[in-house]
């Protein structure tokens, strides 16, 4: 058997078993939630009430629903755009329309990408003006809508188009070792977005403000001082403007780090619940998660150009995924789409692993945050944002072990009980 059939066939499996395990897992969590709907569970019914518990159940059933569909439409895609031909189809008539060179590949790139957001266009406007329209959290009007996705292409073909340009130009003129090459630059235009992101792209979507509340900035510079962080700046970000979910995120690298803190969050928490949510963020820092990750990210993508490197000179790759090489020219653009499509088919199931270890990490940055505020401060702001952002209290145990990035409400409170954490 050749090594095109075996990819087709290898690829084909594990394209269905991972399907298989998705709806498996998808269906496990809303019968468990389903079944938990009527009765907020013993740790949580003194504090959060029936319909609160109902009202996130019912999301949560609802986006999963969904996202059952965009699983399946998705997998039909992939589907489609590798074994059944359609990624060749597109190549083929862009050869012969713009030849084989530079503009041909960036040409495959770009209508790749524009294809695949129309594709999933209605999934997304499903999603956030029906789903979470009906539930309350979406804020976004059309015209808001509108102005982000026209930013957002805009964007995306300002800094996608030119790095893609470099990355196909390594890729012809570095010789066997362009894969470290063009390694080393896709990791350090990532380390460049961290940078200018914060200062310059965040602010084309949202309004950042400086935080105003002098109590509040104070208690909130005291913490960081007490836990050796160092900000820019801490700002408020109009997050209601879109959805009613709250949050608090870093962002940025070096010098141009940045707390930023949800307008809905700080309407939310109280001036202690809101250290506790930033003490929380900062235990990732004095852990080191954050570089863990970019090492981790760092290591796995250097993998991934090595693997690239090779698989780009062997043609039972592309025949094996349903596309003919171009003789006559580069595939270097082709070679790039079907490595970004088959990865996640063939990776799907180490999953359960990243989650773990993220879970481990939030595990941390809770302990962390309770030796440097309060316990009871922290239980009550999960609490609220858990309610807030309507997240079941009930998921399915094994689904959570695959999916979630974040421990459920009942391990992390659980956790907290010794230090106050959960009344």
């Amino acid at each position: 058997m050749s090594a095109s059939v075996l990819l087709t066939l290898a690829f084909a499996a594990c394209l269905l078993a991972g399907l298989a395990v998705k709806f498996w897992l998808a269906s496990r969590q809303v019968r468990h939630v389903a079944q938990h709907r009527d009765a907020v569970p013993a740790p949580f019914d003194a504090t959060v009430p029936l319909p609160a518990h109902q009202r996130a159940a019912d999301y949560t059933i609802a986006k999963l629903r969904l996202g059952l569909l965009e699983t399946a439409f998705g997998a039909a895609v992939l589907l489609a755009w590798t074994l059944l031909g359609g990624l060749d189809l597109l190549n083929q008539a862009l050869i012969g329309w713009l030849g084989g060179g530079m503009t041909q590949q960036l040409a495959l790139l770009a209508a790749f990408a524009l294809i695949g957001g129309v594709l999933d266009l209605p999934f997304s406007l499903y999603g956030t003006f029906v789903v979470e329209e009906r539930f309350g959290f979406n804020k976004m009007t059309w015209k808001l809508w509108l102005a982000d996705t026209v930013k957002s292409t805009l964007l995306g073909a300002a800094i996608g188009l030119p790095i893609a340009w470099l990355i196909l130009w390594l890729m012809g003129a570095a010789g066997t070792w362009w894969w470290l090459w063009a390694w080393a630059t896709w990791m350090g235009f990532n380390l460049l977005l961290l940078v200018i992101y914060p200062t310059f792209i965040a602010p084309l979507f949202n309004q950042f403000k400086p935080l105003e509340d002098e109590s509040l900035k104070a208690r909130v510079t005291a913490l960081m001082q007490r836990c050796g962080f160092a900000a820019k700046g801490l700002f408020v970000m109009d997050g209601s403007r879109r959805s009613a979910h709250a949050n608090a995120y870093f962002t940025g690298f070096g010098a141009a780090k940045r707390v930023v803190f949800y307008d809905t969050l700080l309407a939310r928490l109280s001036p202690g619940e809101v250290d506790a949510v930033l003490a929380h963020e900062l235990g990732h820092f004095k852990h080191r998660h954050i570089v863990q990750r970019m090492v981790l990210l760092f290591g796995l993508s250097l993998v991934g150009f090595a693997l690239l490197g090779w698989l780009a000179t062997q043609t039972w790759f592309y025949t094996g995924l349903g596309v003919r090489p171009n003789l006559q020219g580069p595939n270097d653009a082709l070679a790039l789409l079907l490595f970004l499509l088959a990865v996640p088919v063939f990776s799907f199931f180490i999953a359960p692993l990243t989650a773990q270890l993220s879970r481990k990490h939030e595990f941390e940055a809770d302990a962390f945050a309770v030796r440097q505020t309060s316990g009871a401060d922290l239980g009550t702001a999960l609490l609220k944002l858990y309610e807030d952002n309507a997240s079941t209290l009930t998921p399915d145990p094994i689904y959570v072990k695959f999916y979630y990035s974040h421990p459920p409400a009942s391990e992390r409170l659980a956790r907290l009980q010794p230090a106050g954490g959960l009344a």
